[in-house]
């Protein structure tokens, strides 16, 4: 652990991290592979499950068929040592695949049972991590019950103590597969790649002492399944480093809502209090407002299923009607119109796209305050568009913009920042010409 973090006991919160030094935006604090991690199912034929990177066609597993890898040494000489008993599980209950919470609740069972390496680093272990089960409501207790028992039914060949109830000879941190399970699903992080797409979830201990913000002065980034924390504001000796747990484009009572559901805790942090942007976020005619927070539930489902063509057709006639009554800053219509950007580039109607991804982003600048990954990535997909369009100089001024914000939060050595410039290089190029 770098010295300029310290674990301490932040007031009204139980455990945090926080600077003993000043900290200049940008700076990357800390680096951390996961304890245990796992692909996302939804993701699972597209994504390596060794190193995480997404490919086009890629080799499957001959026996649980499932697990997929770029190549042989991704196969065989890398992941082979943590897919081996995941394997067995996964044959031993098809055609049924359990949940990501009960596979990566497996294989952490499986790293704390047979642990591989030192983890001296680490500022908390795993042991130390809250499971909320007390402060839960009864229906979230039943439903992490029917994932331990779920759980219980995927190990029964690699781990049949906890079926048999004989789990003395296991570390005690995995007796208890409701408690394991619940600490999972509170203390995981969603593990995406360069665009911000969930590809997985992983456990990273020590950064689970990150307290909670709207409004943080760090963010986490990926590399693969390698989770990096860097600050995002100049911060103070002393000063306590905080984390975003959600997306927060939200209003102030979605945001609690979902905070206190998955969380299990109140926030009352500045954003919060002060509820600065909510009346911006829901501002416009009401009727019109209330028609577009309603469909958007209905339009997530067709971006699920890669119904582009359907979507397109919804957005399109939702932006035409209802949403020439509320503003652009209007949250319902801006998620609206992105999701019009998303069908837009799937479909190949570049510039449509171009057209929905520039109105958002004076929002995306005013609603991101300090450097923000989905501000940056939203720029540099915005100035992708434009580069294909030919509008060179649009393009290099877009990814000007985007280089600024994700130089701190990706840092410099990033691929994503090393894909940017070399995009910037090619308009400068084609401008010279």
């Amino acid at each position: 652990m770098v010295p300029m973090l310290e674990r301490f006991a932040s007031p009204g919160k139980g455990n945090g991290l926080r600077a003993t030094t000043a900290i200049k935006k940008g700076k990357l604090l800390f680096s951390s592979e996961p304890l245990a991690s796992c692909v996302s199912a939804k993701v699972a034929k597209d994504v390596c499950h060794c190193c995480f990177a997404r490919h086009e066609t890629l080799l499957r597993c001959s026996q649980c068929k499932m697990a997929r890898y770029c190549n042989i040494t991704c196969q065989q000489k890398q992941a082979w040592v943590d897919h081996k008993k995941e394997c067995k599980c996964l044959q031993s209950i098809l055609p049924r695949i359990p949940t990501d919470s009960v596979r990566l609740a497996a294989r952490l069972m499986f790293a704390l049972i047979n642990p591989a390496k030192t983890r001296s680093e680490e500022l908390y272990s795993f042991n130390e991590h809250e499971s909320h089960l007390t402060s839960m409501s009864e229906q979230n207790t039943q439903g992490l019950s029917q994932l331990a028992s779920m759980l219980e039914i995927y190990l029964q060949l690699e781990v049949p103590e906890l079926a048999l109830g004989m789990t003395s000879t296991l570390p005690r941190s995995c007796r208890q597969p409701l408690e394991l399970i619940a600490k999972v699903t509170c203390n995981c992080f969603t593990i995406s790649d360069g665009e911000l797409q969930e590809i997985g979830v992983g456990l990273y201990p020590s950064l689970s002492l990150l307290n909670h913000d709207c409004r943080p002065n760090c963010v986490t980034v990926f590399e693969g399944t390698k989770l990096h924390l860097r600050a995002v504001r100049d911060i103070k000796p002393a000063e306590e480093l905080t984390i975003s747990y959600i997306e927060t484009l939200s209003v102030t009572e979605e945001r609690q809502k979902q905070l206190e559901e998955q969380y299990h805790f109140l926030c009352r942090c500045q954003k919060c209090d002060s509820q600065d942007t909510d009346r911006l976020m829901q501002f416009g005619e009401q009727a019109s407002c209330h028609k577009l927070m309603e469909a958007l539930p209905k339009l997530e489902e067709l971006k699920a299923v890669s119904d582009w063509q359907t979507l397109r057709e919804s957005c399109t006639r939702l932006l035409s009607t209802e949403g020439a009554a509320v503003p652009d800053e209007n949250l319902y219509k801006l998620r609206l119109t992105d999701m019009a950007l998303d069908s837009a580039v799937h479909l190949g109607h570049w510039e449509e796209a171009s057209r929905h991804g520039e109105r958002t982003l004076p929002i995306y600048r005013r609603y991101y305050p300090d450097p923000h990954p989905v501000h940056g990535v939203q720029l540099m997909r915005v100035a992708k568009l434009q580069h294909y369009l030919e509008r060179n100089k649009d393009a290099l001024d877009t990814f000007k913009q985007a280089l600024e914000i994700l130089k701190i939060t990706h840092g410099i050595d990033h691929p994503l920042v090393a894909d940017l410039l070399v995009k910037m290089e090619e308009c400068r190029f084609e401008l010279d010409q």
